[in-house]
C-alpha cells in the first residue's frame, strides 16, 4: 500500500505535538550525574598501573547478574548506531533535532555509569567487556523494518524503551547489591520517560494517518527484536536472562506489547479500513501466538526447575 503521507508530511504535521511533549519531557526529567552512582572507594589499579588484573573471584555478582549487566551495557554502548537511525528517521532541524540531541545525551549517561560501576567494582572482566564493545559497535544495528521509516521507527523505539526499562529494573534486582539496584532504577526511569515521548508521538500519528500507522505497528510488533541482537553471544545470553526472569516472552507480551497497544487503542479504533484492518488482524493473531509460546516456555522452565530441585534434594 502506498502511503498518502510522506515522512516529511508527517514530520511537519506532528511538529507541534513533538514540541509539546519535548517541553513535558524537560519538565519531568531529573538531572543526575553518573559519578554519584559509582562506589569509587572500591577502585584499585590494574596490572598496567602496578596493580592486579581481573580474576573471576573478584566479582560479587552472580553469573546471571553479570550476564544481564553485560548484555544491558553492550546494548547501551551501541548508541551511535541508534542515534544515526533515529536521526535519519526524524530530522536534524527544529524540535526533531533538539529531541534527538537531548535523547542521545541522556542515553549516553547509561553506558557511562554502567561501565564505571562494573570496572570499579571488578564485577566483570574489563578486557572481555572491551572486546565485546568493539565487536558490537563495529557491527552496529540496522533499521528494524525496511520501508517508510518515521512511523516504524517511532513504533519500534516505543516498544524498545519499555522493554529496556523492564530489563534494567530486573537486572538491578538480580544483582542483589543496593548500589547497582539504585543505579539501574535511575536508568530505568530515563527509559520510561523516553518511552512516553515516543508512545505519544505514535498516538498522534495514529490520529493523523491511522491505516499507515497500524501497518507500521504491525510490521514492528510481529518482527520485534531487541537492539542487542547483534552483540556477541546475544541469543545464548537471552536464553539465560529469560530463564531467570530478567526478560522473557511473558514480560514482552504482558509488560510491553499489550499495555502499549492498549494505550494506542489499536483494537478499539473505528477509523481503520483496508490494509489498516488487515494489519490490526495480524497484530491480534500474533499476540495469540506469542501467548502460546510464552506458556510453553514457562512450562519448560518450570519442569527444568523441578528436575533441578529434585536432583539437589537427592544429592548427598
Amino acid at each position: 500500500m502506498t502511503s498518502t503521507l510522506t515522512d516529511l508530511d508527517i514530520l511537519r504535521e506532528l511538529e507541534p505535538v513533538a514540541e509539546r511533549h519535548l517541553e513535558e519531557h524537560l519538565r519531568k526529567a531529573r538531572a543526575w550525574h553518573p559519578h554519584d552512582y559509582v562506589p569509587w572507594d572500591d577502585g584499585r589499579n590494574f596490572a598496567a598501573m602496578g596493580g592486579v588484573d581481573w580474576e573471576p573471584g573478584q566479582s560479587k555478582l552472580s553469573e546471571v547478574a553479570r550476564t544481564a549487566m553485560i548484555t544491558n551495557l553492550l546494548t547501551e554502548d551501541n548508541l551511535p548506531s541508534y542515534h544515526r537511525e533515529i536521526s535519519e528517521s526524524f530530522s536534524p532541524d527544529g524540535v526533531w533535532g533538539t529531541w534527538v540531541g537531548r535523547w542521545t545525551a541522556e542515553e549516553n549517561r547509561h553506558a557511562i555509569v554502567m561501565r564505571d560501576y562494573l570496572v570499579v567494582t571488578r564485577a566483570v572482566d574489563p578486557v572481555a567487556l572491551e572486546q565485546a564493545r568493539m565487536a558490537q559497535m563495529t557491527t552496529g544495528v540496522a533499521k528494524p523494518v525496511q520501508g517508510q521509516q518515521f512511523l516504524r521507527s517511532v513504533a519500534y523505539v516505543t516498544l524498545q524503551e519499555l522493554a529496556t526499562r523492564i530489563s534494567h529494573r530486573n537486572t538491578g534486582a538480580a544483582c542483589n547489591e543496593p548500589i547497582a539496584e539504585r543505579m539501574l532504577q535511575r536508568i530505568a526511569a530515563d527509559e520510561n520517560l523516553h518511552m512516553i515521548f515516543y508512545r505519544n508521538l505514535s498516538a498522534a500519528a495514529l490520529d493523523l494517518t491511522p491505516n499507515d500507522t497500524v501497518r507500521a505497528i504491525s510490521d514492528i510488533v510481529t518482527r520485534f527484536q531487541m537492539p542487542g541482537l547483534t552483540q556477541p553471544n546475544f541469543r545464548r545470553n537471552a536464553v539465560v536472562l529469560a530463564k531467570n526472569g530478567i526478560y522473557d516472552l511473558r514480560q514482552h507480551l504482558d509488560g510491553v506489547l499489550r499495555p502499549v497497544l492498549r494505550s494506542w487503542n489499536v483494537f478499539e479504533r473505528t477509523d481503520l479500513s483496508g490494509d489498516g484492518e488487515r494489519a490490526r488482524d495480524e497484530i491480534a493473531a500474533y499476540l495469540d501466538e506469542l501467548a502460546l509460546e510464552a506458556t510453553r516456555f514457562e512450562e519448560r522452565r518450570d519442569r527444568a526447575a523441578a528436575r533441578q530441585a529434585e536432583r539437589a534434594a537427592l544429592a548427598p
